[in-house]
């Protein structure tokens, strides 16, 4: 196989430098909602300057460019052993361009890596498809944002949420009241409902790959989301908690089949840098393409 390893660099460079379109342009629409001349308007200035300035220049749009995680399909036969090593090198590559900021630190010793390489990081899954391509996504998922994720068990006797959508709704904006803004809000909320403790957080923050105007193929969960993203920004909380009319720029819920005993729901909380971009391989012509 081709070594792809400059191409995983350029995937990298594009999701830490260039903020997706839509999210530039929900940054805009929420900025427009505000107050003139409040603080929540102020700081959505800074935040569409950063991100106009970040793209310009080819620098990361935050400087936590959080831990890389890359959802790879492959056709059959193509080495998953090949492609992590491409993934990894290139990783590395990023770093020392800059692209990336070294993060990836030993949790025994403490010591930085200084390449975003170590145990299990980054993060790959790997899936196989049907088409003769492969097909990567990546998400770049910062620390603020990863340490006001959160996850519950259902029922709830605090929150009084039962084990239904409805109560999935309460401990959804549950997460949103804690954060209160950190998280370098507003943020896009990544939910699985079901699963275990493991699977329902990789399920939430595949979410966040998901496009803002994505609808749900699911009714009930389309209604969902709509619903919790309207509750959400009526709680006042505004970007970096400053107050205002946004606190979440979009909502994206999947489900997965869980244990009679088990009913999770995991939020995967994604700061306004929600920081994705793909990569599609043909390997009959070797062309390669960017989103």
């Amino acid at each position: 196989m081709k070594d792809y390893t400059q191409n995983f660099v350029e995937l990298i460079r594009r999701a830490a430098t260039d903020l997706p379109v839509d999210m530039e342009g929900s940054l805009r629409k929420a900025r427009d909602k505000e107050e003139e001349g409040s603080a929540a308007e102020s700081a959505f200035d800074t935040l569409i300057k950063n991100v106009e300035m970040a793209r310009e220049k080819s620098t990361p749009i935050c400087q936590d460019t959080g831990t890389p995680i890359f959802e790879v399909t492959i056709p059959v036969g193509v080495s998953m052993r090949e492609l992590t090593d491409y993934i990894r090198q290139a990783c590395a590559i990023a770093t020392e361009r800059a692209y990336l900021r070294p993060n990836a630190v030993d949790p025994l010793t403490g010591k930085n890596s200084g390449d975003n390489t170590g145990e299990d990081y980054p993060t790959i899954h790997f899936y196989e498809g049907d088409d003769e391509a492969i097909k990567v996504e990546l998400l770049l998922k910062g620390g603020g944002c990863e340490n006001v994720s959160a996850q519950y068990k259902l029922p709830d006797s605090k929150l009084g949420a039962g084990r239904d959508l409805d109560g999935v709704r309460r401990v959804v904006l549950d997460s949103v009241y804690q954060a209160q803004g950190k998280g370098c809000a507003p943020g896009v909320l990544g939910v699985a409902i079901g699963g275990d403790r493991g699977s329902s957080y990789v399920k939430a923050k595949q979410q966040l790959l998901r496009p803002l105007a994505d609808k749900n193929e699911n009714a009930e969960l389309a209604e969902l989301e709509d619903r919790i993203m309207d509750e959400a920004n009526q709680l006042g909380i505004g970007p970096m908690g400053f107050g205002g009319e946004t606190t979440v720029l979009g909502v994206k819920v999947g489900t997965q089949h869980r244990l009679p005993a088990c009913y999770f729901v995991s939020i995967a909380y994604m700061c306004w840098a929600n920081r994705r971009a793909q990569m599609e391989i043909n390997l009959n012509t070797q062309e390669v393409s960017y989103a």
